[in-house]
């Protein structure tokens, strides 16, 4: 019997009203991620990659369905944690309270929370501004405490927006890393939205090209790469490099249809 998709997009396509001219953002998009996937989308600037991500997340309504584990979703689900571009931390909570959050309703006694909470701190760097509250913290500090609010919670599925480009280059290549690490452990399933191809490469196991707006997947990559070699070795691989060049080739090549139709409208 054949295995059933973790998340599976039929046929969905967006509009947003506007004043003048009705703007479609996705056209007949079809992606099937299997359990334990890592899929990143890639295309140019305004082609619709978050709006596919927040129809999965169920935040907004679009024609075609999307289905988890065979079931349509009918709106936002603890088996969906979301990263967004924006931070969306609580500003009357700590950085501590933030990452507990999510857990207050879960299973979790106080004791073993706290030692969640302790850990992702730990992971996130940021010892020391446990008590701390956002409008106290850097941009960078402050999407590290969104990332580690959602890994708390443990979802099945994880939908990243951007997830590190707030962060400065050290602290991205420390959140790629921990993400990867995260992934190789869990096998979570996981849809990222990213502008960054060698982020993309890096991370994942498939890779979606969008068209130029009104977004489609147009090309797909498969990668296969060693990733229990360090970054170093990993990223000055022929392997890497060949692989990484194909996927911004073809991004790049969307990106000048989409400057085309800009100059043309």
């Amino acid at each position: 019997m054949p295995e059933v998709a973790k998340v599976e997009i039929k046929g969905v396509s967006k509009t947003y009203p506007g004043d003048k001219k009705a703007v479609q953002a996705l056209q007949t998009v079809d992606l099937s991620i299997a359990p334990g996937e890592f899929v990143s989308i890639v295309g140019p600037s305004g082609c619709g990659k978050s709006t596919l991500l927040y129809v999965v997340g169920g935040f907004l309504d679009a024609a075609g369905e999307v289905l988890v584990d065979g079931k349509a979703i009918a709106g936002p689900g603890t088996d969906r944690g979301v990263v967004f571009q924006e931070y969306a931390l609580f500003p009357w909570l700590s950085v501590r309270n933030n990452i507990l959050y999510g857990l207050e309703r879960g299973p979790l006694s106080t004791e073993e929370r706290a030692r969640v909470a302790d850990r992702l701190i730990g992971v996130i760097g940021l010892k020391g501004f446990e008590d701390r509250f956002p409008r106290e913290l850097s941009g960078g500090m402050k999407q590290r405490v969104a990332i580690a609010r959602t890994l708390a919670c443990d979802p099945a599925i994880l939908l990243l927006d951007e997830p590190f480009g707030a962060l400065d280059a050290q602290t991205r290549e420390v959140m790629q890393d921990e993400l990867l690490r995260i992934w190789l452990e869990t096998r979570k399933t996981v849809l990222m939205i990213t502008h960054d191809v060698n982020e993309a490469v890096y991370l994942s196991n498939r890779i979606c090209v969008m068209s130029a707006r009104p977004g489609k997947i147009v090309e797909e990559f498969k990668i296969d790469l060693d990733r229990t070699i360090p970054r170093e070795q990993l990223f000055t691989s022929d392997a890497f490099n060949k692989v990484r060049n194909e996927v911004w080739i073809s991004v790049r090549r969307q990106a000048l249809v989409a400057e085309q139709v800009s100059h043309a409208g």
